[in-house]
C-alpha cells in the first residue's frame, strides 16, 4: 500500500515500528498546557489513504504517563476524503496537569485499516435470546 504523505513540520518521518504495526506520530509544534487546558495540537502532516481505508489515532501507551494528556475523542478517525493540503493531523489534547510537549514527540499513535463494509440494518419487534442483566452484567470478578 502507497500512501502519499506531506509534511508541515520539520519533524522526523513516519515509519512502521519494527515492534508492531502501528505507526507513530510526533507533536509538530512545542506545547505548554496547564491542568484543565485543551489545545488541537498539530501533529504535522496530511496524508492521501486510498480509496476504502481510514486511520485510526489513539494515544501512545506512555502518553498519559509522559505528559498527562487525555485525547479528548478517544480515538481519531480520518476517512480518505480528508486528504487536502490543509487537512493537517491533530491531537485533541485535554491536560490533567501542567505539562510541555516537546515538537518532535511521539505522542499517539495511527493505523490504517478497511473502511467497514456496507450494512442493512432489519428493524425487528425483539430478539429471543438469553437477558444477559443489562450493560455492564459480567460482574466484578
Amino acid at each position: 500500500m502507497e500512501v502519499k504523505v506531506k509534511y508541515h513540520a520539520d519533524i522526523t518521518a513516519l515509519s512502521i515500528s519494527e515492534k508492531g504495526d502501528w505507526i507513530d506520530l510526533r507533536a509538530a509544534e512545542t506545547v505548554e498546557l496547564e491542568a484543565g487546558e485543551f489545545k488541537l495540537i498539530s501533529l504535522g502532516v496530511s496524508m492521501e489513504l486510498p480509496e476504502g481505508y481510514e486511520a485510526h489515532i489513539v494515544p501512545r501507551s506512555s502518553t498519559f504517563k509522559s505528559w498527562g494528556i487525555l485525547q479528548t475523542n478517544h480515538m481519531g478517525v480520518i476517512d480518505n476524503s480528508y486528504c487536502d493540503d490543509n487537512d493537517i493531523w491533530k491531537f485533541p489534547a485535554l491536560a490533567t496537569r501542567k505539562t510541555t510537549i516537546e515538537k518532535d514527540s511521539r505522542i499517539c499513535q495511527f493505523r490504517i485499516v478497511k473502511n467497514m463494509e456496507k450494512v442493512n440494518f432489519l428493524h425487528v419487534d425483539g430478539f429471543k435470546h438469553s437477558d444477559r442483566g443489562g450493560f455492564g452484567s459480567t460482574g466484578e470478578k
